[in-house]
């Protein structure tokens, strides 16, 4: 073999190799990335530059204590809110926050998207394909709504669809026969075929 031939022989091995590097890597380097965003972010929720030195909550300067704080805070809220006193506290402040102009448009999605996924209503538990854009192509997507008869639809459905590779989506406005539910496979596994471009097992 002339060494002009071994040289693209050797540079076609380790093309092949950092490829297969990188596939290994990559998913462990981003989600790492991504979780360190979180967990700096979260701690820095706390301002440290405003703690004065030489005081007993110099300690909350240390990394990590604010990002256990905050996860110690979301906790005692949630335990509060199940509690019945506290809990009618926190639904008037819900109420009063739903009712203020400009400020409910805000708090009002936040707080739907939220429980959509993990609140107690959870929207999106119920898998389907759906019938978009011809008869002989289906979108994944999760019904939101069974009646939209307040828009002048009736046995029509509001069914949301995920985008793949981003968590943004559009909702569809369609006819129930159009519909096919997805038995079986869960939620979740819905979810991650859709984000995934399809590429994800199910």
């Amino acid at each position: 073999m002339s060494p002009k031939l071994k040289l693209k022989v050797f540079a076609s091995r380790l093309l092949r190799y950092f490829f297969q590097g990188l596939l290994i890597l990559a998913p462990i380097g981003i989600t790492a990335l991504t979780l360190y965003w979180a967990f700096v972010t979260i701690d820095n929720l706390i301002p440290k530059e405003i703690i004065p030195e030489d005081t007993s909550f110099n300690f909350l300067k240390y990394k990590g204590v604010g990002f256990a704080l905050v996860l110690i805070l979301v906790v005692v809220v949630g335990y509060l809110s199940s509690s019945f006193i506290i809990g009618r506290i926190f639904d008037l402040f819900d109420h009063l926050l739903e009712r203020t102009p400009f400020i409910k448009y805000i708090y009002t999605s936040i707080k739907d998207v939220f429980d959509a996924f993990v609140g107690e209503k959870k929207k999106f538990d119920h898998p389907v394909l759906v019938q978009v854009y011809g008869l002989d192509v289906w979108e994944m997507g999760f019904i939101t709504q069974t009646d939209v008869s307040s828009l002048g639809m009736e046995g029509y459905m509001a069914v949301y669809v995920p985008h793949a590779y981003a968590i943004t989506g559009k909702v569809f406005i369609v006819p129930k026969e159009r519909i096919k539910p997805l038995e079986n496979i869960s939620a979740g596994e819905a979810m991650k075929f859709a984000v995934s471009g399809g590429v994800t097992n199910i």
